[in-house]
């Protein structure tokens, strides 16, 4: 009898525990070593290989080498282009630095934890800023519901198409990754992405990857089928993940920390859900854009200002969001919905929200940017059994160590989640 009770205790804190789970997680904390939260002080040696042009053929990437890369440069005809750890890449502003892998070639950047890939902006420490260089665009054969499937960059015709029919498509590596000040505006002033992916596939794998200070966009997804975990946006000029075109996204343990100081004139977000930027170009025979997100923590970084961030996520109609086990905290709003999504259960449908804790979300969790909307909108998402909860405390006293200064332990303080441990150990 003794030893029933003992397990039934054990499964209700286990099963308690299972809610207190949220935000970013991991036996340890895994920003430490190859994240970089100072990049505008951080020296870099000079570049001493010109990287421009065409690669056509299978070329590797040394880490003894600093590359400048110089223009548009793209991976084409098949190629793999290889990085090795350590490499650094520094992206020449004059010449809107861009790289751009091709539909059927691929990237292989696979850092490590001691020796990520940088990309970077080629300007002093003193001098660098949001949107000094182009970024990084990797396009592949992927489903995406967009007729025109060009990218609307100004890039060469003969490398600017993406997306087709396999869901399956490999486009590469990138696992400890930086890519730091891309995003620039160039002359078809369309702001570049830090990370653009258009008709990215399943085979393609993406992990450990650190945006900070794009010009536009962290990360934007054009159509795709991807899976991703372990993406930083930080500090990005507008939105940190950009889900558009159809993409069917799986993201998982993945962190967005805004200044509360930088937006963009339109509004920036940590998440924008959209299927279609012109319901012109839109293929509505095609999938909607269905994005799944679990363990997601998004932090304004000062409660202490009025921030001109003030929306956490935004979403549209025609598209999908399943947002669970995540931290929302220092936003004055929470999740925004379309002024066309109506309040009704049917229109509410598509949106899923589980095991959420807001923090100092002083002015709704749940907002319908038509404010007819709102009250409806607000109580369907007040059920006891979606775990959504409210807090009002300082960052530190959600995090193991919330201090941007140095690099941050953002995972959740759970007494509970360390309770169940313990118990588990001793049985």
């Amino acid at each position: 009898m003794r030893n029933l009770i003992l397990l039934l205790f054990v499964l209700n804190v286990a099963n308690s525990s299972a809610q207190d789970v949220k935000g970013i997680y991991g036996d340890t904390n895994w920003l430490r070593t190859w994240t970089n939260f100072k990049p505008k002080s951080t020296e870099y040696r000079e570049s001493n290989t010109l990287l421009t042009g065409v690669i056509s053929q299978n070329t590797v990437l040394k880490n003894s080498q600093i590359y400048l890369l110089t223009g548009v440069v793209y991976v084409t005809n098949g190629a793999t282009l290889f990085i090795e750890p350590g490499t650094v890449i520094r992206g020449d502003s004059e010449t809107d630095g861009l790289l751009v892998i091709s539909k059927g070639s691929k990237i292989v950047a696979i850092g490590d934890e001691a020796n990520p890939i940088v990309f970077t902006s080629n300007k002093p420490s003193s001098e660098r800023k949001a949107g000094d260089w182009g970024g990084l665009i990797i396009m592949g054969d992927a489903p995406t519901n967009k007729f025109s499937k060009q990218l609307e960059f100004s890039l060469e015709a003969n490398y600017s198409s993406y997306g087709g029919e396999n869901v399956d498509s490999d486009s590469g590596v990138l696992k400890y990754v930086r890519i730091e000040f891309a995003g620039k505006k160039g002359k078809h002033k369309k702001c570049l992405n830090g990370l653009s992916l258009a008709g990215v596939g399943k085979n393609t794998l993406l992990s450990n990857v650190q945006v900070s200070f794009s010009g536009d966009d962290s990360f934007e997804f054009y159509g795709g089928n991807v899976n991703v975990d372990k993406l930083i946006s930080f500090k990005a000029i507008d939105d940190d993940f950009d889900f558009t075109e159809g993409v069917q996204c799986y993201i998982n343990n993945s962190l967005a920390i805004r200044s509360s100081f930088i937006s963009s004139p339109e509004g920036s977000r940590s998440l924008e859900i959209e299927s279609y930027e012109s319901a012109t170009e839109v293929d509505l025979s095609k999938k909607p854009t269905y994005v799944e997100a679990n363990y997601m923590t998004f932090i304004n970084d000062n409660n202490e200002v009025q921030s001109i961030s003030n929306e956490t996520v935004f979403i549209k109609e025609r598209s999908s969001l399943s947002l669970k086990n995540s931290i929302i905290s220092g936003y004055r709003i929470g999740i925004v919905f379309d002024d066309q999504i109506k309040g009704n259960l049917v229109n509410l449908e598509p949106f899923k929200f589980e095991n959420i804790l807001f923090n100092n979300c002083t002015e709704g969790n749940f907002v319908g940017e038509n404010n007819a909307y709102t009250t409806f909108i607000a109580q369907n998402y007040k059920k006891e059994e979606l775990f959504i909860e409210n807090n009002d405390v300082e960052a530190s006293a959600l995090f193991i160590d919330a201090d941007l200064k140095k690099t941050p332990d953002l995972r959740f303080k759970s007494a509970m989640i360390l309770a169940s441990k313990d118990i588990a150990k001793k049985n």
